[in-house]
């Protein structure tokens, strides 16, 4: 089993940065293929980004090109840098655990609303973005 805390939302101006973390303890956190996912107000969860045990990175297409995902795993973190934010980049973020799959099948649950396989899901943090 595995804990996620995350912390670094808060607010932005539009085309500003914030980086995310999320600290990841109680399991062998490198097993785990990790992402980030977000929802807004009214909105469905959407998945943002993925990584792989090995590495291997997804994004969703509203964020290519200025959300970058990485994960340290000496550290047990897991990071979100959010470059050229948008007023549509307003939710709570929260970042999620999934063990046993491929980063495959991990980015396309990420994807395709299947949100519910990831098993751990940190408390989440709140971005706001203002134009």
């Amino acid at each position: 089993q595995v804990q996620l805390v995350e912390s670094g939302g808060g607010s932005a101006q539009a085309g500003g940065s914030l980086t995310l973390s999320c600290a990841a303890s109680g399991a062998t956190y490198s097993t785990y293929c990790v992402g980030w996912f977000r929802q807004a107000p009214g909105k469905e969860r959407e998945g943002v980004a993925t990584v792989g045990t090995g590495g291997s990175s997804t994004y969703a297409d509203s964020v290519k090109g200025r959300f970058t995902i990485s994960r340290d795993n000496a550290k047990n973190t897991l990071y979100l840098q959010m470059n050229n934010l948008k007023p549509e980049d307003t939710a709570m973020y929260c970042c999620a655990a999934i063990r046993s799959v491929s980063a495959y099948v991990c980015a396309t649950l990420a994807a395709s609303g299947g949100w519910p396989s990831f098993g751990y899901w940190g408390q989440g943090t709140q971005v706001t973005v203002s134009s």
